[in-house]
């Protein structure tokens, strides 16, 4: 029985490698010739560096960089990999784990820290990047990593501005002239698992504003702010943010490495599945197990399940996933490739038991999966 695990974290409670684990030990208890293959997977999100170094090989490094808030400082996780490719996730740096949540206020909350960690790879000598840009705190435009790597950003009267998407009204002119020379040097790809423009309705400020902590009075500020800013970059750049899908993700960040350091934008789990070279580690497996912590009608976008479960369908291998919990029209994932979900959460619970319990529910469910598909196996089809 050979068998693939590649799931995304359980965000907030076990990353994509400990999921694996704790499958892998289930699975061992029911199948004595178990061969498993464990690739952990991102989506340009928690888990981006750890799924990319697993699948490439190479080593993890830290910084001490800005974190989400001016003056508060960060002990930010990255990777070299093996063929020398800095792996980043912003979320390290800027992401909402690092604030409480009365600290949420993307007003304030600046992608500085990021900046300073792509300038730490580049003082290693990297020159090709990865950056994952999910998780982010940050509604700021990505001014605070392009201000990281010396690119000025003035108001109507030449002077700089400050830091957080507050500023992002006053800006009036963009200065290149200091960006680090180096960036002009590199290859940059940018994975995410989002496609929305800089503004409007679907953009930046409006769909991921209020989960970063912003209220209606913030929103409107934000827009106001981010519709100048994308102005600016479209009479000084001559590029139109909001005709690049994913430009708002990360609050805009997308808009900035595209725009100012000539980045390339990826789907999350297209890429990352390229990075590992997902496919080529399919041949003789017998069953796929993913996962992630909540599988909806949203799933279909661009998750980390559906985009294995394409990848098996188009082999013929049987897939099925193990999630937190199942929302609204979860069945949809079904028609791409995935045949059953297993939930971990086996009764009525709160939030914050199932949080607490996670692993020992997470090998439970994957205890009762296992057993399905072992009966399954020892089934006598009647003739």
């Amino acid at each position: 029985m050979k068998i693939v695990f590649a799931p995304d974290s359980f965000k907030g409670t076990m990353s994509s490698l400990q999921v694996i684990q704790i499958l892998e030990r289930a699975a061992s208890s029911h199948f004595s010739d178990l061969q498993v293959v464990k690739v952990p997977i991102a989506d340009g999100g928690e888990g981006t560096v750890e799924a990319l170094i697993t699948a490439m090989g190479g080593e993890y490094r830290y910084a001490q960089v800005t974190g989400p808030l001016e003056g508060m400082s960060v002990k930010a996780m990255y990777g070299i990999s093996k063929n020398g490719t800095a792996i980043i996730e912003m979320a390290q740096a800027s992401g909402l784990p690092h604030l409480d949540e009365n600290q949420r206020n993307p007003l304030q909350t600046t992608t500085y820290g990021t900046g300073e960690l792509i300038r730490v790879a580049l003082d290693e000598g990297i020159r090709e990047f990865i950056i994952g840009i999910g998780g982010s705190a940050t509604n700021d435009g990505g001014m605070g990593m392009a201000q990281a790597l010396g690119i000025v950003f003035l108001d109507g009267e030449g002077r700089n501005v400050g830091f957080g998407g507050r500023y992002l009204s006053e800006v009036g002119k963009i200065v290149m002239d200091g960006l680090d020379p180096r960036i002009r040097e590199s290859k940059i790809t940018v994975i995410c698992d989002v496609s929305n423009p800089l503004t409007g309705p679907q953009g930046a400020t409006y769909v991921y504003g209020p989960q970063k902590g912003a209220t209606k009075e913030m929103l409107e500020i934000l827009e106001k702010g981010m519709k100048n800013y994308a102005g600016v970059i479209q009479r000084q750049i001559g590029i139109d943010m909001d005709s690049i899908p994913g430009a708002g993700a990360a609050g805009g960040l997308g808009a900035a490495l595209t725009g100012f350091l000539g980045a390339v934008l990826k789907p999350g789990i297209e890429a990352v599945l390229e990075f590992t070279d997902f496919d080529s580690l399919l041949d003789g497996v017998d069953l796929v197990v993913t996962g992630e912590g909540r599988i909806d009608e949203q799933s279909v976008f661009g998750k980390v399940p559906v985009g294995v479960a394409k990848r098996c369908k188009d082999k013929s291998i049987p897939v099925v996933a193990v999630s937190g919990i199942m929302g609204k029209n979860a069945g949809a994932v079904y028609d791409y490739g995935i045949n059953s979900i297993m939930t971990t959460v086996n009764r009525a619970m709160p939030l914050e038991e199932a949080l607490t319990r996670a692993e020992e529910l997470l090998y439970d469910a994957a205890d009762r999966m296992f057993r399905f598909i072992k009966t399954g196996m020892d089934i006598k089809t009647s003739k």
